[in-house]
C-alpha cells in the first residue's frame, strides 16, 4: 500500500513544487499544504512563488489564477471538475453582454468566475477585500460587481455605493437555512454565528461576525466566546479545531437533509488526486497568451489595492 504523504512530499521536493489549499479542502489536503487560505491569500501566494510547479488544491478559477500570474510555471489541478457554481453561472459572452449595456460602469469581478469574465473587467476582488476595493474607485464612477449578488449586497450595505450587480449566487452559501440556524442558536444561546457574506440577506441578519473564510477564522480564534455557529462551507472548521481545540464549532446545517452545506466541486479533491497529478504532471492548467494578457491586468489592480 502506497504512503500518499510520504509520496507527495517525495514529489514535492523532486518538482520543486508548492502545494496550495483553499480552506474548504478535506483535512488531509489542508494537513499537506505549504500554503492554506482564502482566495486573496493564495492568490498572493501564487503571485510570490519561486516554486517551478504549483499544485493548486481548489477549483479551476483558483488554478486559473495562479496561471495568469504565473506563465511559465506548470499548474496542476487534482481534478479539471472541480468548478465553481459562480463561475459557471456567468458566463463570459453573457457577461460581455451584461457589460456594454452599462457604458462607463468600473467592472468589479469576484475572483469566483472565469479568466474569460476576468479579462472583461477592470478590478478583481475576493471576499476579504471587496469592501475595501470599492471604496476605492472615486465616488463619481459608477460600479459593476459581479457575479456574487449577495457579496455585491453586502458591499453596498457597508460603503453606501450604489452598484449594478449580476445575478449570480453560490450555490453551497444559498442552501443555509435562516430557521434551521434561529433554532440551533435556542439550542446553544451563548453561541456566536458566523457567516460569509455570499449567504442571504436573511442569513447575515442572524451573524455575529460577517465575513471571508480568513476573517471567519480569525475571528473565532481571537474571540473570548467558546462556542459559534459556523455558517460557511464547513472545511474551515479544520483549521478552528487545529487552532483553538477548547472551543465548540458548530455547523450550519442547510434547509434539508442533504450534505449541501458541503461545496461539491472542492471536494472532488483527494488526496490520491494530488498524488496522481504530481506523478503524471497533469492536469495541467493552460489559458491562450492573449487571454492571459487580458487577466492579468485586473488581477494586478487588485494585488496593487490590497497591499
Amino acid at each position: 500500500m502506497i504512503d500518499l504523504f510520504a509520496e507527495i512530499a517525495r514529489l514535492k521536493q523532486e518538482m520543486n513544487a508548492i502545494i496550495l489549499a483553499h480552506y474548504y479542502q478535506e483535512p488531509d489536503i489542508q494537513d499537506i499544504a505549504d500554503v492554506i487560505g482564502d482566495s486573496l491569500a493564495l492568490a498572493q501566494a501564487a503571485a510570490k512563488t519561486e516554486a517551478s510547479v504549483i499544485v493548486f488544491c481548489g477549483v479551476h478559477f483558483m488554478a486559473e489564477t495562479a496561471k495568469i500570474l504565473n506563465p511559465d510555471k506548470l499548474v496542476l489541478l487534482p481534478d479539471l471538475a472541480a468548478g465553481c457554481s459562480l463561475s459557471d453561472g456567468c458566463p463570459a459572452p453573457q457577461f460581455e453582454q451584461f457589460v456594454r449595456a452599462h457604458p462607463g460602469h468600473t467592472v468589479i469581478t469576484y475572483i469566483n468566475s472565469s479568466a474569460g469574465v476576468k479579462a472583461l473587467s477592470d478590478i478583481i476582488c475576493t471576499s476579504s477585500n471587496a469592501e475595501r476595493i470599492v471604496r476605492q474607485v472615486p465616488a463619481d464612477r459608477p460600479i459593476l460587481f459581479a457575479p456574487d449578488q449577495h457579496l455585491g449586497r453586502f458591499v453596498i450595505k457597508k460603503t453606501g455605493r450604489d452598484m449594478v450587480l449580476w445575478p449570480g449566487s453560490c450555490s453551497v452559501h444559498v442552501t443555509f437555512s435562516e430557521r434551521r440556524i434561529i433554532r440551533l442558536k435556542a439550542e446553544h444561546p451563548d453561541a456566536l454565528v458566523l457567516a460569509h457574506p455570499e449567504c442571504e440577506e436573511r442569513v447575515l441578519r442572524l451573524a455575529d461576525h460577517i465575513g471571508s473564510t480568513t476573517s471567519i477564522l480569525n475571528y473565532a480564534i481571537t474571540s473570548p466566546a467558546a462556542s459559534f455557529i459556523v455558517v460557511t462551507e464547513p472545511g474551515i472548521i479544520h483549521q478552528m479545531k487545529k487552532a483553538r481545540p477548547d472551543k465548540l464549532f458548530i455547523p450550519a446545517p442547510p434547509d434539508n437533509g442533504c450534505a449541501c452545506n458541503e461545496c461539491p466541486y472542492m471536494r472532488l479533491n483527494t488526496l490520491e488526486k494530488v498524488y496522481r497529478c504530481m506523478r503524471d504532471r497533469q492536469p495541467e492548467i493552460t489559458l491562450p497568451e492573449d487571454l492571459r494578457v487580458k487577466c492579468l491586468a485586473p488581477l494586478q489592480r487588485m494585488l496593487e489595492m490590497s497591499a
